[in-house]
């Protein structure tokens, strides 16, 4: 033990001898300490470079760091204008014709594919920052390779595919799991992800080491639109139903898109053949009906209105959304501008007032169009007059310009009526001063103790002078005979009402006669349609009094806010009877006796003198959805869709959105936090509050305009994360892959969290990822590569390109890539059900796994760009 203790106390002496040394040592060190940087593109560095001591080299550190931290907010704020332009040019539909049951009709369908636009405009908007840093540094160091753009390309596609999809697999309930629907898709846009870095690690090790040809680069950008095809392949299937012509389908928002087909409309807008696109519209229409339901259930003392825009509200806020709509209400979160509860909300009023006034102009339209100029008709058009009344009188109107004189003929012509025994024949000349809008001419009808049936003729109006004749111009007259009590029925035997009407009233009429009262039973009987659940069961009587020859039959229907609704039942008479002042019926006597003395043919007609039942004493009633439901609720389905509210109209509303502080809750005010962050970010709000407004120019000035304003802010990013690393003695591989990477895809992480929370599919949160990593090699690298090769072939010089740390990464990267596509596939089986969610341990299992291939990239990585392994 002695020994011991006396060799650590000659260490102590020692140690104590030489401490001077050292701390002149370090002191030296620190004085001395020359920074190796250099002027960016945009930002020079920070002077002096030459003995700047260690405290001094943390604090510009700091800055730096603040600084690179602030402009990621700042980029994030433009990128949101970027896409919410994309959301708007996307968005945009066109008019085309399609032949649907023999019949031509003009629908409005997506200009832009679905696909097409998520893996080029939407994936171009996501992940613009990376994909011009990229560019922005070969142009900003004449054209040599730089490790800041690919490094963050590659270090962005790794922190998107495995931390991103670590957390969307863990946010899910427990219990619940989430699947991607179009799996085609995502297979196809995975093999590209990883055949992506694959093709990096060819052309920077093998085809043609250290050096990138003209034609690799262009090679490397032609995989894009390549990428684009085969993903619409995919998607429409055309590798199995090839040779199929354009046609069109229904989408879960009642949106019409192109799909493949024979043309006919019959396919077209028929259920494709897994019946999911109008099964999901069909479950939106549902879905709405049941939250109206529920909803009015909950509101009774709200008017339908209310009710309805309310349901609009909850439908848009639950329906399917963009890409776009979680990317920037990540942002709005993270800068204090909250959600879109508030424009939900406007935008659902706006709408339902919106469709509601375009049915009302198509109702109106489709009652037919009046006849311009002044014109002359009848008004109204029939008449029915007791064979007793005497006579009557026409009314004769006059329409359009009431100046100036107008004159009409008009005259009477027989029909089972005839002039001299039914009525006396009359003509004339109607004559319109000035200011006369109707004039008026009587008829004569002839009375006769003899039975007969109902009869009638005709009035005419003809040559027309100061205005022309509109419909109609012939009115018809029926006499009525009041020698008998009537035949009594129903118009018609099969009549069509709504849901929605409340009480129908069914006609019952009398006809060949009305003398005396007559009573007649009725009641209703149920078909496909049950009392007590469509209509109200009754059972009564009508009294039909001397000389009425119509009533009405009051029918409750229960409005339901059915969809569809096609439900029967019927209405039946008995047979009618004779009754007195006191309605107790009268048995007929001397009548009966009296018809033995008649003649045979007048015997006839004379037992029709007696009240009986018509040809039509049972009618059918048809309940039907609501026309004016069926359609505002068509409308309201299509265009309930959240995403389109994250455009902008005017600079007045964008500044104003800017300079508001806002609550995630907007029956709440804001937070203490929530105008913290505001104020933290409301320089860049206001700043990119001057990007034109989506709604000029359709989308494409803000989307040319917000590119240039990313463009300036990545090449200010670029030299600050490039000063930032210098100083801190960083190489920029490392700097890419762990800081640029990871401030570029902070707002894509919100953004897939709250998709795959709110997202019935995982398309929106895991489907993305793996086209945004392809198109960011195909586009960022390949762009600025292909430049870069062909400024230094016009030199007759070669494009040099260390493989060093990019293709170790890239390699690490494409190794762990492939097991995390594998293992995603392997969670859709039946034990799991789905990429993401499922049971708890699953999920901590998967998203531990997901995590530790980012921490093992992250770390193999940085070792290799030290040389601490080796590397290629």
């Amino acid at each position: 033990m002695r020994p011991a203790l006396a060799a650590l106390a000659a260490c102590c002496v020692v140690a104590r001898a030489e401490l001077p040394n050292a701390r002149l040592a370090v002191r030296n060190t620190t004085i001395h300490h020359v920074l190796q940087c250099s002027d960016g593109l945009v930002l020079p560095a920070w002077r002096p470079l030459e003995d700047v001591p260690n405290l001094e080299i943390a604090f510009r550190g700091f800055i730096y760091f603040l600084v690179l931290m602030y402009l990621f907010i700042g980029v994030s704020i433009v990128s949101d204008r970027f896409m919410a332009a994309i959301e708007v040019i996307t968005s945009r539909e066109k008019e085309v014709r399609v032949r649907r049951n023999g019949a031509e009709q003009i629908v409005v369908v997506r200009v832009w594919n679905e696909t097409v636009a998520n893996l080029t405009l939407m994936a171009l908007g996501s992940s613009a920052p990376e994909i011009l840093l990229s560019v922005i540094e070969i142009a900003g160091k004449n054209f040599e390779a730089g490790d800041l753009g690919p490094g963050t390309i590659v270090g962005s596609a790794a922190y998107n595919l495995f931390v991103i999809i670590a957390i969307c697999v863990m946010v899910i309930p427990d219990g619940e799991v989430r699947k991607i629907k179009h799996l085609r898709v995502f297979l196809v846009t995975a093999t590209w992800s990883i055949f992506a870095y694959v093709w990096l690690y060819l052309i920077l090790a093998v085809i043609s080491p250290s050096e990138v040809e003209v034609w690799e680069g262009a090679v490397t950008f032609l995989f894009f639109p390549a990428t684009v095809m085969t993903a619409y392949i995919a998607d429409r299937r055309l590798l199995v139903y090839k040779y199929l012509k354009k046609g069109y389908r229904v989408n879960e928002r009642g949106v019409i898109v192109e799909v493949e087909g024979d043309g006919s409309v019959e396919m077209a807008l028929k259920p494709n053949d897994d019946g999911t696109e109008d099964d999901e519209l069909e479950k939106s229409r549902r879905e709405y009906i049941q939250v109206l339901r529920e909803l009015r259930r909950q509101n009774p003392e709200e008017d339908l209105e209310t009710v309805e825009r309310m349901a609009l509200e909850t439908l848009m806020a639950r329906g399917p959304k963009s890409r776009a709509f979680y990317r920037v209400s990540a942002t709005r979160m993270m800068t204090g501008g909250g959600d879109f509860s508030r424009k939900i909300s406007e935008r659902a009023q706006s709408d339902l007032s919106e469709v509601k006034a375009e049915l009302q102009r198509r109702e109106s339209t489709s009652t037919g169009s009046e006849i311009k100029g002044p014109n002359v008709r009848f008004d109204p058009d029939h008449y029915t007059v007791m064979e007793n009344c005497g006579s009557f009188e026409v009314r004769v109107v006059r329409r359009g310009d009431l100046n100036g004189e107008v004159t009409v003929q008009y005259c009477t012509e027989d029909g089972t009526a005839e002039a001299g025994s039914d009525y006396i024949a009359t003509q004339g000349c109607l004559v319109f001063g000035p200011g006369e809008a109707e004039k008026k001419f009587s008829v004569q009808v002839i009375d006769d103790d003899v039975f007969e049936e109902d009869e009638h003729f005709t009035v005419r109006l003809s040559s027309a002078k100061g205005a022309c004749l509109a419909s109609p111009s012939t009115a018809t007259v029926v006499i009525l005979d009041d020698d008998h009590s009537g035949v009594f029925s129903f118009p018609q035997r099969d009549f069509e009402l709504t849901e929605s009407v409340g009480t129908y009233e069914l006609k019952v009429a009398r006809t060949a006669g009305a003398r005396g009262k007559v009573r007649i039973p009725y009641w209703t009987e149920d078909g496909t349609a049950k009392s007590g659940a469509q209509f109200e069961a009754v059972q009564d009587h009508i009294v039909f009094e001397n000389n009425e020859t119509e009533k009405f039959i009051p029918l409750h229907i229960i409005e339901e806010d059915s969809y569809e609704k096609d439900v029967l039942f019927y209405v039946n008479l008995g047979n009618p009877e004779s009754v007195g002042d006191n309605n107790r019926p009268i048995i007929p006597g001397n009548e009966a006796v009296h018809l033995t003395t008649l003649p045979e043919d007048e015997a006839v007609v004379a037992m029709m003198g007696f009240p009986r039942a018509g040809e039509i004493t049972r009618a059918q009633l048809r309940i039907k959805e609501s026309k004016e439901f069926k359609n505002t609720v068509d409308k309201l389905v299509q265009r309930a869709n959240a995403s389109i509210i994250i455009g902008t109209s005017s600079w007045k509303e964008q500044f104003s959105e800017a300079l508001t502080a806002s609550s995630d809750n907007p029956d709440e005010p804001p937070s203490t936090f929530d105008y913290i962050l505001h104020v933290f970010t409301l320089f860049w709000k206001i700043i990119f509050a001057f990007v034109p407004p989506t709604d000029i120019g359709g989308g494409y000035v803000c989307f040319v305009v917000s590119i240039i304003c990313i463009g300036v802010v990545t090449a200010v990013i670029g030299d600050v994360a490039s000063h930032f690393g210098c100083t801190l003695g960083i190489k920029d591989s490392v700097t890419a892959i762990l800081f640029v990477a990871l401030g570029t895809s902070i707002p894509d992480t919100f953004a897939s969290k709250v998709a795959a929370i709110q997202d019935k599919h995982a398309d929106a949160s895991v489907g993305n990822v793996t086209g945004s990593n392809a198109v960011n090699v195909f586009l960022g690298i390949g762009v600025a590569w292909t430049v870069a090769a062909v400024v230094h072939w016009s030199k007759n010089e070669k494009f040099i390109v260390d493989p060093g740390n990019l293709a170790f990464s890239v390699t690490m990267f494409c190794s762990e890539a492939a097991l995390a596509v594998l293992v995603l596939v392997l969670r859709r089986r039946k034990s799991i059900g789905g990429e993401l969610g499922g049971p708890k341990i699953t999920k901590i299992i998967t998203s531990m796994f997901f995590f530790s291939l980012w921490l093992t990239y992250l770390t193999m990585s940085t070792l290799e760009a030290y040389g601490y392994i080796k590397g290629f």
